[in-house]
């Protein structure tokens, strides 16, 4: 299947700029196309994996990804997308970060594959070196204002007010487009649908420059990706807990896979379409499941595996499903030290001390009795699992037993009230 009739089987284009023209650019070159990545924390999150994976699914179709860290466009800030101005990192904290994103990305886009092997590019390269004189004569000249302010990125901000700063970011991006495109033959720029305005702005640069130079025009292309929406009016990517990241240090890949797995009905099968490359005929069966057995929650646990697989890893992913099993089953004695961690990350935790304390003790230092004698007639109703255990003994004391590696207990009131103790 041509890679964008798969794109648009899979909903994945919101806009092209010519498809018949970029439809047969791609049939006849191994095409460079980049996407950028401003490297505004330490990890990517997940609303930055569709981009990623459509490059990836380029790659796959033998063409030439750059995935480009935004190492001199991150001390700006992009303003598409966003009512408020982005508070500006400094140049050490930058570079720390565009680094770790560089790492994440080569553990998605294959770094290694021959002619269409992906490479990552930092336009700190070329911006960190411009002048600003150089920069207002040979890019500022080429962008009238009444052009840049019709774009939807600067128009949504004027009234609520926008830097100069954040104005010129749409000039340093079309920069890109026209270094790559120089140095590097990419004729393809690809991006969230916010990115329109920026995109189309690059190539209108690349277009000027070479009738400046009385050279052909150049063939070159966007693409947009659309914004993904939740069905339950949530936004996409986030939790209570806050942004799911892809660094395994800040979001586990336990909570990573229960983020998939928790997906709505109504959009479970979208995803699948959007995030991973399961082929048509696997999701018509997966969306007949959902039809005729929704309590199974097929395709919810196909999307976590794809997913977490594809971010983390087999091993993290069978630690994923481990830990999912062994709390959906109250069994806790099969996990070791590390996936407690994983598992009860949000859960109250205290440390005791004494580690041969009796319970009703531990129940009260740890607040999961309010009194002693609370926790007796907890105790005696059967109200207290010792990782997962239920423990009606009122003279009950800990035991290495007790204890997962020496470490944790992990001690249940009622259904669903779950205390971490640390020794």
């Amino acid at each position: 299947m041509h890679i964008l009739d798969e794109l648009e089987k899979r909903d994945l284009i919101q806009q092209t700029t010519d498809d018949d023209g970029l439809r047969k650019h791609l049939d006849n070159n191994i095409v460079t196309l980049y996407c950028g990545f401003d490297p505004t924390a330490d990890s990517l999150h997940i609303g930055h994996l569709l981009p990623v994976l459509m490059l990836k699914r380029f790659q796959k179709a033998g063409h030439r990804p750059i995935a480009l860290i935004g190492g001199g466009t991150g001390l700006i800030g992009d303003p598409s997308g966003r009512s408020t101005e982005r508070s500006l990192n400094s140049p050490e904290v930058v570079k720390g970060f565009s680094e770790k994103i560089k790492e994440q990305l080569a553990s998605i886009l294959n770094f290694d594959q021959g002619e269409n092997s992906a490479v990552a590019r930092n336009n700190h390269e070329w911006l960190a070196s411009l002048t600003f004189i150089e920069f207002l004569r040979d890019i500022g000249k080429h962008f009238s204002i009444n052009y840049m302010l019709a774009k939807d990125s600067v128009e949504s901000r004027l009234e609520g007010g926008l830097s100069f700063t954040e104005f010129s970011y749409m000039m340093l991006q079309s920069f890109d487009f026209l270094n790559l495109y120089e140095k590097e033959n990419c004729t393809l720029q690809i991006g969230g649908s916010d990115q329109w305005g920026n995109i189309t702005a690059g190539m209108e640069l690349i277009r000027r420059k070479r009738f400046e130079n009385n050279e052909e025009e150049a063939e070159v292309y966007g693409l947009t990706v659309p914004l993904i929406t939740k069905s339950d009016g949530t936004k996409f990517g986030k939790t209570a807990g806050g942004a799911v990241w892809l660094d395994p240090e800040k979001t586990t890949p336990y909570e990573f896979y229960q983020f998939w797995i928790n997906t709505d009905d109504r959009d479970v099968i979208r995803f699948i379409k959007y995030f991973t490359f399961i082929d048509f005929d696997e999701i018509a069966a997966l969306e007949k499941e959902l039809e005729e057995a929704p309590e199974q929650r097929i395709p919810h646990k196909r999307l976590a595996e794809e997913m977490t697989k594809l971010v983390h890893g087999e091993e993290a992913l069978k630690q994923a499903q481990k830990i999912t099993a062994a709390l959906f089953s109250g069994d806790l004695t099969s996990l070791n030290a590390a996936e407690i961690e994983q598992g009860f990350k949000d859960v109250p935790s205290v440390t005791i001390e004494n580690k041969e304390i009796g319970l009703i003790d531990l129940l009260v230092e740890a607040n999961i009795s309010s009194s002693k004698r609370q926790a007796r007639e907890d105790i005696q109703n059967g109200a207290i699992y010792i990782n997962g255990i239920r423990n009606q003994e009122l003279t009950h004391q800990l035991t290495e037993e007790d204890r997962i590696e020496d470490k944790f207990t992990i001690i249940r009131r009622g259904k669903k009230k779950y205390f971490l103790i640390r020794f």
